[in-house]
């Protein structure tokens, strides 16, 4: 009858509890047991890991689909030497870009993605060659372009946020 009687009283508590704030229901439990992770400790912990993943995941280094499954003859020719087809047409054997665009960002017109993109891997996004902030000043003068007044306004932006690196029938290849 007793072990009964708590029963009904834990189960009638737990119904309160879970109808309770975070913090009652921590301040509650931590009455009765020791050991209860306080939720406000818990929420830092997991915006610390969330941030830590975030950061590792930015320098992961991402591998191209067929590198990854050594799949090298996917772009590679049998006997090791050389390219399965001409490197300006590799690229385009897997991968579908429009180029019917009324402006083709020059690479991807010549058929020069490996401008821009390692073919192996990268531990930038998109397996770019180089960090994204500042890629585009690779090739395009960075003066010159943060000197328009347009761009004033987003020096901490990347240009891709704007601007598709690949094709637009916009002018300066905007979005």
């Amino acid at each position: 009858m007793f072990a009964r009687l708590m029963r009904i009283t834990g189960i009638a508590a737990m119904l309160v509890i879970a109808a309770c704030s975070p913090e009652t229901r921590y301040r509650t439990l931590s009455f009765f047991f020791d050991g209860v992770p306080d939720p406000s400790k818990q929420a830092a912990e997991t915006k610390k890991r969330g941030t830590a993943a975030a950061e590792a995941a930015a320098h992961q280094v991402r591998s191209h689909g067929p590198y990854a499954a050594r799949m090298c003859d996917a772009c590679h020719k049998a006997d090791g030497v050389g390219l399965i087809m001409p490197v300006e047409n590799l690229c385009q054997n897997c991968h579908v870009l429009n180029l019917g665009k009324k402006h083709v960002h020059g690479p991807v017109a010549s058929g020069g993605c490996r401008a821009c993109h390692d073919p192996h891997g990268s531990g930038k996004p998109f397996l770019l060659a180089s960090d994204p902030t500042t890629f585009c000043f690779t090739c395009h003068d960075r003066k010159e372009i943060e000197s328009r007044e347009v761009h004033q306004a987003a020096a901490d932006t990347q240009c891709t946020e704007c601007h598709n690196p690949h094709g637009s029938d916009n002018d300066y290849l905007l979005r």
